[in-house]
């Protein structure tokens, strides 16, 4: 009996952090992934411009980075080449 408690105690507790999270901190916590995300593809884009025709930084900077963007290389590809539409553009937050 006691443990049973115990553990609905524990879940009571767990959810009420998490709502409180929800509260206060999800938002900013989302921006600040989204603005990583972006500067991590710019930072990709100007390592290999080369790529797309758009040479920003000299092959041997670019050789010196290329340890640090190679494992993020195919999932900017595929970020490139996924397909948007006209809502993808727009902020999901409306107001």
């Amino acid at each position: 009996m006691s443990d049973g408690l115990s553990a609905r105690i524990r879940h009571t507790g767990r959810t009420l952090l998490d709502v409180f999270y929800g509260m206060t901190v999800y938002d900013w916590v989302r921006e600040f992934e989204k603005q990583r995300g972006e500067l991590e593809r710019f930072f990709v884009l100007v390592v290999f411009g080369d790529m797309l025709g758009i040479p920003i930084l000299p092959p041997y900077y670019a050789l010196r980075l290329l340890p640090f963007t190679v494992p993020r290389l195919e999932s900017w590809k595929r970020s490139l080449l996924r397909e948007r539409d006209l809502t993808d553009l727009f902020d999901s937050e409306i107001g």
